[in-house]
């Protein structure tokens, strides 16, 4: 396990408080993609036959879209800087032959890493690392939170690819297990054992076990973390530079919410509409075609699939307008009125939010909260917004995942204690336009979200 210095507690809660404070991240150059560091050849998910089928599970999850110009994923982050990649441990029971496999979104490839160990249980886990470089460049100290709820969302949706069947999903993990079970170097020897590399840091993990329902008693990560180091990718260049002060920041910050005790493997479920054709064809709306308030009835719908995706999660509630404005959850009503204008200010100035037709928002994250809980809350609402997203998608409405807040203190705005209630994340939802009606102008403002 990781051990932080001493001042890491103290780090962490100024860095939560500067991540919702209103300071604007500095304007940097634009940072482009990195090739994928693996080289060739890789080989096809589907290669072995049988099993678990990771060509399935991985094209309606993480390969990036035909046509996607540039996109890694139907619901990228911001500016397509999706940071979240994939290792495959891979045992027997699959569509490939056993062994460990970094995965090429790009070109749907699993390049192999290293053989499998003799006792590899059955079936397949996915260990979900990111790589802060880009995310840091755009987004500054916002970025860690955001770099956390895209591991949730890229959880989320292997797991609702893997469905229906046993999957698993932890993101409590150690990080230093899951690192070693990847084969990638533990947080102290990333710089001597990987020069020239950036950095993955591990956050979460989705079990496959086998298509027969049988679940080993060992837990998955165990035989794997006992082997030694996989292949190494390739040095790249430019990932040997000095990181600046934020990103260096946003590593450390990373590697010390990742220690953990053991692994806690969450059983996933998609909801009931969700099939693989909404996997296919989910995206994220633009700002403009968001206008339109979804049915209450579907609405209602999503919110739940929302708060019951992650029960270990912050809580969910849905502001809406119209003729009776207020903040709904699954239990009632929490305040009257419209929020959305609110919402709109803390989330980076986007001033279309104000007028989408409704907006959920995970709340809770004190600002005194614990690293595991700042861990929990971050991924468990990327994991829930992008189960709801799904949701949203199969019920026909349009909907926008936003991850920037700022001064979001909801728990204060309802006249409670601040600093006790914070909003991590949202996804904007609208129904169909009526065409009946005039399109709505453009609406401007920044936009940041995962």
């Amino acid at each position: 396990m990781t051990h932080a210095p001493p001042a890491a507690s103290g780090l962490l809660s100024r860095a939560l408080a500067d991540a919702r404070s209103p300071r604007v991240p500095r304007t940097v150059p634009y940072l482009p993609e990195r090739a994928f560091p693996w080289g060739e050849p890789g080989l096809h998910p589907a290669g072995a036959g049988g099993g678990v089928d990771l060509d399935r599970v991985l094209r309606l999850s993480l390969a990036a879209p035909r046509n996607a110009a540039g996109r890694l994923r139907p619901v990228a982050s911001a500016g397509a800087l999706h940071p979240v990649r994939a290792h495959l441990l891979v045992g027997p029971g699959c569509s490939l032959p056993p062994g460990r496999y970094a995965y090429d979104p790009r070109a749907h490839r699993a390049h192999p890493r290293g053989r499998a160990p003799a006792d590899a249980p059955p079936g397949a886990v996915v260990v979900l690392t990111v790589t802060a470089a880009r995310t840091v460049a755009h987004y500054g100290h916002r970025a860690w939170p955001l770099l956390l709820l895209d591991a949730g969302h890229a959880a989320a949706a292997v797991a609702l690819a893997a469905a229906p069947g046993d999957v698993r999903v932890s993101l409590d993990a150690d990080g230093e297990e899951l690192a070693a079970a990847a084969g990638l170097p533990r947080a102290a020897d990333r710089q001597t054992r990987r020069p020239g590399v950036e950095p993955e840091l591990p956050l979460a993990a989705v079990w496959l076990p086998p298509a027969d329902g049988s679940v080993p008693s060992t837990a998955p990560l165990t035989a794997w973390a006992a082997l030694p180091c996989a292949v190494a990718p390739l040095p790249q260049p430019g990932a040997d530079i000095a990181p600046s002060r934020e990103l260096a920041a946003a590593r450390h910050l990373l590697t010390y919410l990742a220690a953990g005790t053991g692994a806690t493997w969450h059983p996933a479920a998609r909801p009931a509409p969700v099939t693989d054709e909404t996997l296919r064809t989910r995206r994220s709306a633009p700002p403009s075609d968001l206008t339109h308030p979804p049915a209450p009835d579907l609405l209602a719908r999503v919110l739940a699939t929302a708060e019951s995706a992650r029960p270990d999660g912050p809580a969910w509630a849905a502001a809406v307008g119209g003729d009776a404005p207020g903040l709904l959850t699954t239990a009632g009503l929490l305040a009257s009125g419209d929020a959305r204008p609110t919402l709109a200010h803390w989330a980076a100035g986007q001033r279309w939010i104000g007028t989408a037709g409704a907006v959920l928002a995970a709340h809770g994250c004190p600002a005194d909260a614990p690293p595991s809980l700042i861990r929990g809350s971050h991924l468990a609402a990327g994991y829930a917004a992008g189960a709801a997203q799904a949701h949203a998608t199969a019920l026909g409405l349009r909907s926008r995942p936003i991850g920037s807040w700022q001064r979001a203190d909801l728990g204060a705005a309802l006249g409670d204690a601040p600093g006790h209630d914070w909003i991590v994340h949202g996804l904007a939802l609208a129904g169909p336009a009526d065409p009946s009606l005039p399109a709505p102008p453009p609406l401007s403002g920044k936009e940041e979200r995962p």
